[in-house]
């Protein structure tokens, strides 16, 4: 159950998305994810002509989200509403397919794990990002999760690369198989509630 795709979209709204966790998805969640992606970016230093390109990626994003999943139009995105909108626009496509707000969420993600901007998540950055997400006690597991999601390429490489992050991201929204790697692309995931 931990790695159903129900539970990994579950794992994208909670851990992701809804930094408020007040249980849906609005405009606010998105104004707060670009000052977090501000800051993590800056590793604490604060840029006001960072934060303006954060903000047009998000409220993007949040733009596209809501035009694609508020399906009531109440400025809300419940748990269903976005659930429905994946299974849409994400399940069976490639990242290339994904609506572009999406893709550039995805990069930027990717970015704030990329701590030392070498253009690879290696293992500590990958932790890092795992134990900052939510509550995690074994860190074997974080590390067995990584390794699971190592091609032989990226081995040689010592992690993910960005394209190789954005064809994992979109597996793991995408592909509804419990057996692909991708299950793995934010660690040892656990059955998550909503309610």
């Amino acid at each position: 159950m931990a790695y159903s795709w129900d539970n990994r979209v579950s794992f994208v709204i909670k851990y992701l998305y809804d930094v408020d966790n007040n249980g849906y998805l609005d405009e606010r969640d998105f104004a707060c994810l670009a000052l977090r992606a501000t800051i993590v970016d800056g590793k604490g230093e604060f840029s006001h002509s960072r934060l303006q390109e954060y903000q047009h990626i998000m409220m993007s994003l949040w733009e596209e989200i809501a035009e694609l999943a508020d399906f009531n139009k109440d400025g809300k995105i419940s748990v269903e509403e976005f659930k429905q909108a994946v299974q849409q626009c994400c399940v069976g496509r490639r990242y290339e397919e994904f609506p572009q707000s999406m893709k550039m969420f995805i990069d930027t993600n990717f970015k704030m794990v990329d701590m030392n901007d070498d253009g690879v998540i290696e293992a500590d950055e990958f932790r890092f990002n795992c134990i900052m997400r939510f509550a995690i006690d074994d860190v074997e597991a974080v590390d067995d999760a990584f390794d699971r999601l190592l091609s032989d390429d990226d081995r040689r490489r010592g992690g993910l690369t960005l394209s190789r992050y954005q064809e994992l991201y979109a597996q793991f929204l995408g592909n509804p198989d419990e057996n692909c790697c991708a299950i793995y692309l934010f660690g040892p995931l656990s059955e998550f509630s909503l309610e």
